[in-house]
């Protein structure tokens, strides 16, 4: 941007706001507010022909990025001895709902160590109790 005189700066900041007000129209007012390490039921909308269903996905977030409307969550569960990872989109139209199933204690802010292995080594996370539910 050194190089740009001012109206060529003026021009991309305009279409930088512009982008953000579009952006701002399509991101989700209502999210619950999870943490790498919970366990989480996600319903995910599937076009199957002409009909559409919400199927299930429940596993652990290993990782989450904030970036506002490209906010991601990686899930990850063990199907028949097989690790699944996946990528959401929390902001998406097809992503529907969230359900929060158990909160677990973790000091890393990425768990691809669980990668490693397909045991049930998720389940041993701490659980980490909510002080607020409780009183």
């Amino acid at each position: 941007m050194k190089n740009l005189n001012l109206k060529e700066k003026v021009l991309y900041l305009s279409k930088k706001k512009i982008l953000a007000l579009v952006e701002q129209t399509y991101i989700k007012k209502s999210v619950p507010k999870v943490f790498v390490g919970d366990t989480v039921k996600i319903g995910v909308l599937i076009k199957e022909g002409n009909k559409e269903r919400i199927q299930y996905y429940q596993g652990i977030i290993l990782a989450k990025t904030n970036s506002g409307i490209n906010l991601t969550i990686s899930v990850r569960k063990i199907f028949q001895g097989i690790g699944i990872e996946r990528k959401f989109l929390i902001h998406s139209p097809k992503f529907e709902s969230l359900q929060i199933i158990k909160s677990a204690r973790v000091r890393r802010s990425k768990l691809y160590y669980l990668r490693k292995t397909t045991t049930t080594k998720g389940s041993r996370l701490k659980q980490r109790f909510n002080t607020k539910e409780i009183n």
